[in-house]
């Protein structure tokens, strides 16, 4: 028999052990590591489809900040109320029939005569023929009206603006001009006054002429019909909100009860059914007027507020009466989600170049002046304000006269955006984006007699001195 060393048998040992780790490792650990390797791979893809996933995604939100949304009317607008800034449009120049929205124009002369105490909202007014004709038509907008009854500014004022009741919007032009001829005079008269681009108004309901049973005002064709841009649409609505902002506690009454408690009384649910309650509701729509007709097709001036942010949208001839709600949500979607509000200078602003102006006749030569408002501006989400806007510092008043109250306003700040959503300003190209005063931020108080007397006198010889050094340089020159 052969015999086997003990160096021998250590060797096999040995051997057998490396046999025995190498299968570990490979069968055992090797396959562990490798199914590690293979889950680190494969959460490493994962992470880079995401990361991929959420670029594309951002790409997708700024190429719709720079292109706005696909808006099926013939023609729209959408704005910031603030600032003015026109966010989107779509053929925003080219005339259409605005059908009820020209009731905004109604409005706005009613609430300037309300405010000028021409008319009072307690005012009973009689209805005429005309107006008793058109309101018992149901095929239209209508409360109906008696012939022999009285009905109060208000009452009318709340049919015209919830119910858009035809009817009702004659009578108040007759209440205040007389005739409806002689309001839509103050109507085209009010649209030059106010700088709409582009009107005609020939009636103040927005019907077409056909369908005021030949009683349509005079010097206006029987076919004849209001015409408004969309641009046109929305400064009517911008100008009808600025100056009149309680236009929109009425606008925003979804239902109401025409003379409640009578037997005249008649349910009015708000046409725009984009307000709380009805069919379309969205957060923060509070106004303002919709349209139709079988001419303007259906339109719709909608208005909402979000977060201290208002938005005015316009679409114009959509394909039926719930489009003008779904292309308005579009509008305001990609108003509130693509666009932000961002202080741009504080209240208290001053440039290094522009910290004083001059002061005449004051204890002090100068007094400091600043902005005496924070100035925010509305931006793409994309884009940073101070990238975007230039201000310019405007001083109208460059020596102000001692004495002065402190906050004096001396000049103006303004802005100007160089970014690439650049559709301008409601209000026209010469505006800007947004504007503060700029305003003495002290008290300047009139200086002496004998202060005053001995600054004169200093200016006779400081000027009697600087003309001697004149007249010697003369001879040496």
């Amino acid at each position: 028999m052969e015999k086997r060393s003990l160096s021998d048998e250590g060797h096999k040992l040995t051997a057998s052990r490396e046999r025995l780790n190498a299968y570990i490792f490979n069968e055992l650990l090797g396959e562990k590591v490798m199914r590690r390797v293979k889950r680190w791979g494969v959460l490493q893809l994962t992470v880079l489809v995401l990361l991929t996933s959420l670029f594309q995604v951002g790409n997708l939100n700024v190429a719709q900040a720079q292109t706005g949304p696909d808006v099926e009317a013939e023609a729209a607008i959408l704005l910031d109320f603030e600032t003015g800034r026109i966010l989107y449009e779509k053929n925003a120049d080219l005339t259409l029939p605005p059908a009820s929205m020209t009731k905004m124009m109604t409005e706005y002369i009613i609430l300037s005569a309300i405010e000028e105490g021409k008319l009072s909202w307690d005012q009973e007014t009689s209805i005429s023929d005309y107006v008793y004709q058109i309101s018992q038509n149901r095929s239209l907008s209508n409360v109906p009206l008696r012939e022999d009854g009285t009905y109060t500014i208000k009452e009318l004022y709340q049919a015209m603006a919830i119910y858009s009741a035809n009817g009702a919007s004659i009578a108040l032009a007759e209440a205040f001009a007389g005739s409806e001829t002689k309001f839509v005079e103050m109507m085209n008269q009010k649209a030059a006054e106010i700088g709409l681009p582009d009107y005609q108004f020939v009636n103040v309901t927005g019907l077409n002429n056909s369908s005021l049973i030949g009683m349509h005002p005079e010097g206006t064709g029987p076919n004849d019909a209001n015409m408004l841009s969309a641009r046109s649409t929305a400064m009517l609505a911008y100008r009808l909100i600025s100056d009149f902002p309680e236009v929109l506690d009425t606008a925003s009454i979804p239902t109401m009860t025409f003379r409640e408690g009578t037997s005249d009384a008649i349910d009015m649910i708000n046409w725009n059914k984009m307000l709380p309650g009805l069919g379309h509701e969205y957060e923060g729509v509070d106004g303002l007027k919709t349209g139709f007709t079988d001419l303007a097709g259906a339109c719709f001036t909608g208005t909402a507020e979000r977060n201290g942010t208002r938005l005015i949208s316009v679409v114009m001839k959509t394909a039926d009466n719930d489009a003008r709600f779904e292309e308005t949500r579009k509008l305001l979607d990609y108003g509130f989600n693509s666009f932000e509000r961002q202080e741009l200078f504080p209240a208290g602003y001053a440039p290094d170049e522009q910290q004083t102006v001059e002061v005449n006749k004051g204890k002090e030569g100068t007094v400091p002046v600043a902005t005496n408002a924070p100035l925010s501006v509305i931006v793409a989400k994309n884009e940073e304000a101070e990238e975007v806007y230039t201000p310019s510092f405007d001083i109208s008043e460059q020596i102000v006269e001692a004495p002065a109250e402190k906050d004096t306003v001396v000049g103006k700040m303004n802005v100007s955006y160089t970014g690439e959503i650049d559709y301008g300003y409601i209000q026209g190209p010469d505006q800007s984006f947004g504007s503060v005063d700029i305003v003495t931020t002290a008290q300047v108080d009139k200086a002496n007699w004998f202060v005053l007397g001995a600054r004169a006198v200093g200016g006779f010889f400081v000027d009697l001195w600087n003309a001697i050094v004149s007249g010697i340089g003369g001879l040496f020159s």
